[in-house]
């Protein structure tokens, strides 16, 4: 019998403890981040850490970045509690999640008691979305874009295909804003019944051990949502981190760090064309790639004795053992882990 996939691996537990001082390509977090002048930021709002935190500005700030009332927001630590937030309070009978994506979801949503069929996009169609693969009767939808692991883009309207009276539509956006200009982006739509789309600070920002993300739903969802959020969930700190984020000035300084990650990401798929035996995930537009090749678990571990942390693409429901994920990163260290690699496969 094929293993259940490890729904709660993540890319962080490759380099954890001795692991620490590897070259990281397991984690999608932005490199040099965060930047000085949002921990200077963050700092200074610990003289305020005696008060119970106020999100009020923060939540604001954020409505205002996405063109939305402020009934519309709910703030999180992170990303991830959303999916908790949601697996407890949205009533669903036959939630549906979209794979290969972030698993924490489906896992979010197995342990609030919620029985989860899966679609598995292909390989063979390139990890595209078709709507029509998506059962009827799913009350409940799940998919990211772009979507880690694949890296692939929706097409907004593609998505926007899922939304339907009766269906709440989770769009997970962790990795919209490192795509130049977000042009497939949900966020600031409210014609869509049931949309939900997540997004998180943590990936562009650097600000993982923070804890920040927020949800952008109708209101009534995100009462719901409320209602079942412990108090004062989000730290003053993060509150302060997610108003200065959504700052026109921090807005400009993601976009050209989008950018970068873009001529990047093209730079790492070049030299990985270098290698015959290594099929790239097309086309990537997230900050990470997906990568299948012949011995995934043998190159991975012995990239690991020269240095280097990719992430196993094997728990992820729809991938095998030959798949593995790289996180985008400057080209001297991807000039770096290439020469690694001739040494691996």
């Amino acid at each position: 019998m094929t293993p259940l996939p490890d729904l709660r691996h993540h890319g962080d537990a490759e380099v954890r403890g001795a692991a620490a001082g590897l070259t990281d390509l397991a984690v999608n977090v932005r490199t040099g981040t965060p930047p000085a002048w949002l921990k200077a930021r963050i700092a200074a709002s610990l003289d305020g850490l005696a008060a119970y935190p106020d999100g009020t500005a923060a939540r604001a700030a954020v409505a205002a970045r996405h063109g939305l009332p402020v009934s519309r927001v709910l703030l999180t630590a992170g990303a991830a509690e959303a999916f908790v937030l949601l697996a407890r309070a949205v009533r669903a009978t036959q939630p549906v999640v979209v794979h290969p994506q972030f698993t924490e979801p489906e896992a979010a949503l197995r342990d609030a008691g919620h029985e989860v069929r899966r679609v598995l996009l292909s390989e063979r169609d390139g990890f595209r979305l078709a709507p029509e693969a998506v059962p009827d009767d799913a009350d409940l939808v799940v998919v990211g874009n772009p979507t880690n692991p694949t890296s692939v883009l929706h097409p907004a309207e593609t998505v926007a295909a899922l939304a339907r009276p009766g269906r709440t539509l989770v769009v997970d956006e962790a990795f919209m804003d490192a795509v130049p200009g977000e042009a497939e982006s949900l966020a600031s739509r409210t014609d869509l019944p049931g949309l939900v789309v997540l997004r998180s600070l943590t990936k562009t920002w650097g600000l993982a051990g923070l804890r920040i993300g927020y949800v952008l739903a109708d209101p009534e969802i995100i009462e719901a949502l409320e209602r079942v959020q412990p108090l004062w969930p989000v730290s003053s700190p993060a509150l302060t981190a997610a108003e200065a984020c959504c700052e026109p000035a921090a807005l400009a300084e993601a976009g050209a760090a989008a950018a970068q990650i873009a001529a990047d990401r093209q730079y790492l798929i070049a030299r990985l064309g270098e290698f015959p035996q290594i099929t790239v995930a097309r086309p990537a537009e997230g900050p990470f790639v997906l990568i299948r090749l012949p011995d995934a678990a043998g190159v991975r571990e012995r990239l690991r004795k020269l240095g280097f942390a990719v992430r196993r693409g094997d728990t992820f429901p729809g991938l095998g053992t030959d798949w593995l994920r790289l996180a985008v990163r400057d080209r001297d260290t991807t000039d770096r882990f290439v020469t690694a690699l001739a040494k691996t496969v």
